[in-house]
């Protein structure tokens, strides 16, 4: 088990602190939602947890296939809804994977990306769609 520690500063800022690393980080309230936007919003932290876990299980997958994907990048767009209650929509997910990966090991790495925790997690009605693009690198966002 991990314990999060959060603490609401005031203003629509929160405090978070993993427990195990003592890592900080810290929320704002978005723009379109009462915010300054100051810092990540809380779905903000989610779209990061969704890219960063299909990143990490392809890493995992690729180890155990001895596939370096270093330099590997997630871009994760996130739509939000406002009706009938405001949510993430959709987060569509772009992995560029710049090396060479042969048929049959992309076929695995991008099954891989379905198994993410982060993934199984979410709500039915919110789209996850994802995209590999082999061989290159993105534009920068």
């Amino acid at each position: 088990m991990v314990a999060i520690r959060l603490e609401y500063q005031g203003n629509l800022h929160c405090q978070i602190v993993q427990g195990p690393s003592g890592t900080i980080l810290n929320t704002d309230a978005p723009a379109d939602n009462h915010g300054n936007a100051e810092s990540f919003s809380p779905t903000d932290l989610v779209v990061a947890a969704l890219g960063s876990c299909i990143l990490t299980v392809v890493g995992l997958k690729a180890r155990s296939l001895k596939i370096d994907i270093s330099g590997s990048t997630a871009i994760v767009e996130k739509e939000m809804a406002n009706l009938p209650v405001r949510r993430i929509r959709k987060m569509g997910v772009k992995i560029h994977v710049p090396c060479y990966v042969s048929e049959s090991d992309r076929r695995g790495l991008e099954d891989a990306a379905h198994t993410c925790p982060v993934h199984k997690s979410m709500h039915p009605d919110t789209e996850m769609p994802i995209e590999f693009i082999w061989g290159q690198l993105p534009e920068s966002v």
